[in-house]
């Protein structure tokens, strides 16, 4: 299980969560999902831009550094859009709609990635 929390601001961004970390992982990434519940999300390694070709929902977009602080924010991200690349970004969060604004996680927070992989 992989979980994801907000240091900066003490609350849990993900509780159920999957990693993308293969070309074949991370070029699916959520592509086919019809929902993800609160708790659920996908952290996608080693890139800085992602699409959301082939979704059904919008989700919220967290970018992260190599020092784990989110580097910019894309809430609400829509089906078939794709998003530029993010210079200092090191990797994706892709979290439910709404969950951004529900844990007020704003660009500089910390964050901490627990994996039992």
């Amino acid at each position: 299980m992989l979980y994801v929390d907000n240091l900066s601001r003490n609350t849990r961004l993900i509780d159920q969560g999957r990693i993308a970390n293969s070309f074949w992982t991370r070029l699916r990434g959520l592509t086919f999902v019809r929902h993800l519940e609160a708790g659920e999300g996908l952290v996608i390694t080693r890139t800085n831009s992602i699409h959301t070709h082939f979704m059904f929902m919008p989700i919220d977009v967290l970018y992260v550094d190599k020092q784990d602080k989110i580097v910019d924010i894309t809430p609400s991200m829509k089906p078939w859009r794709m998003a530029l690349p993010r210079r200092k970004a090191h990797y994706v969060i892709e979290l439910p709609s709404g969950a951004i604004a529900e844990t007020d996680s704003c660009i500089g927070d910390q964050l901490q990635i627990v994996s039992d992989f």
